[in-house]
């Protein structure tokens, strides 16, 4: 299991993108795109070691589900584990506590 703090920031963008849903490696790339306006872009390379990294620490798992129904059926679908889920969640809190002490010290602003 990932305990916090081990998550790279390229792997919690991969688990933000499989809280909602199971989604492909293409997939989870256009969808850290968009939320992100394009800031983050991720390459296939560090995409793909980061998704094994990912299934070896027991945070997200392939998929048997597939949302989208007219996608070529090679393509391999990843979903969030519990503990996957668990890891999402304390490294959001935790990065929330970053954001919260840069407040305090006026290094962004308020609200």
């Amino acid at each position: 299991m990932a305990t916090e703090g081990s998550l790279t920031t390229s792997m919690f963008h991969i688990l933000m993108s499989l809280a909602d849903r199971p989604r492909h490696g293409y997939g989870i790339l256009r969808e850290i795109e968009g939320r992100t306006d394009g800031e983050v872009r991720m390459g296939t390379g560090t995409l793909y070691s980061a998704i094994r990294r990912l299934l070896n620490k027991g945070v997200i798992r392939e998929s048997s589900s597939r949302p989208d129904t007219d996608d070529d059926e090679r393509r391999v679908y990843y979903e969030l584990t519990d503990e996957g889920l668990a890891a999402a969640r304390g490294e959001a809190r935790r990065l929330g506590l970053l954001v919260a002490q840069a407040r305090s010290k006026q290094l962004l602003p308020r609200g």
